[in-house]
């Protein structure tokens, strides 16, 4: 049975073209890489969310996997977070209807993830600090749209 929570991940299933954009670390400024993702369910506990990136990233991961699921005692989402690099890490999360954010305060620097979330479209940022969140700077601009 799926939990009431996690059901609410249903609207990010399925597959997903996305855009990243007004990355500080590409040039053009302006460049725009198209990728894809796909959501899926893994059994009735866990979201599995896979994005692939097609072109030159600069310095970002051009592969990542997210996995996405929940702790009822705590009252809080976990994302589970690897890339094409080795680089493994943990991220709290929230999700409503309108809102998905993901962050986590490690010692090499604290990042998140912010996103309006719509039937047919995510659009979100990526935001690092290196100064344990007196100040953010924008990685880049994460664009979902509904294939």
């Amino acid at each position: 049975m799926r939990n009431q929570a996690m059901a609410r991940l249903s609207v990010l299933m399925g597959p997903w073209r996305t855009t990243m954009r007004n990355a500080w670390f590409l040039e053009p400024a302006d460049l725009e890489v198209p990728g894809s993702a796909t959501v899926e369910w893994l059994g009735d506990a866990f979201v599995v969310f896979r994005w692939t990136m097609e072109g030159d990233v600069g310095s970002a991961t051009s592969e990542m996997v997210l996995v996405l699921g929940r702790s009822d005692t705590r009252d809080a989402y976990t994302a589970l977070y690897h890339d094409e690099r080795g680089v493994c890490r943990v991220f709290d999360m929230t999700f409503d209807d309108s809102k998905w954010t993901l962050s986590r305060e490690d010692p090499d620097m604290f990042q998140r993830f912010i996103a309006d979330v719509e039937p047919h479209r995510v659009a979100g940022r990526w935001e690092a600090s290196e100064d344990q969140g007196s100040t953010w700077r924008k990685d880049f601009d994460l664009i979902f749209e509904r294939a």
